[in-house]
């Protein structure tokens, strides 16, 4: 099993950068596939980015790919998730996942661990 802590999140400006962090802990957390989602305001949970666990794979949503960058540090267990430039329909709460496979992530499958979020909010 695994915990995850994210971080980073608050009240940014339109058109800075931003880096979000996700702290994971437990059981070989090196070894599990990492994601980031997103659940605006009024909106369902999606899928925004996931990185295998050698970080030879990335994954973006094609709203995103431009402007996101997911990374992560095994040796720390960290996961990152870099958004330049914010824009304002990047609101919302922002959730760290890992899983065994990143091929669970797209369709919010079974074996996910899930993160508490955290909350980024833009203003123009």
């Amino acid at each position: 099993q695994v915990r995850l802590v994210e971080s980073g999140g608050g009240l940014v400006q339109a058109g800075v950068s931003l880096r979000l962090s996700c702290a994971a802990s437990g059981r070989t957390p090196g070894s599990y596939a990492m994601g980031w989602f997103r659940q605006a305001p009024g909106k369902e949970r999606e899928f925004v980015a996931s990185i295998s666990w050698n970080s030879v794979r990335t994954d973006y949503q094609d709203s995103v790919k431009d402007r996101f960058t997911i990374s992560r540090d095994n040796a720390n267990n960290m996961v990152y998730l870099q958004i330049d430039p914010v824009k304002r329909e990047d609101a919302g709460i922002y959730y760290c996942a890992a899983a065994g496979d990143a091929s669970v992530f797209r369709s919010m499958g079974l074996g996910i661990y899930w993160g508490q979020g955290t909350q980024v909010t833009v203003s123009s």
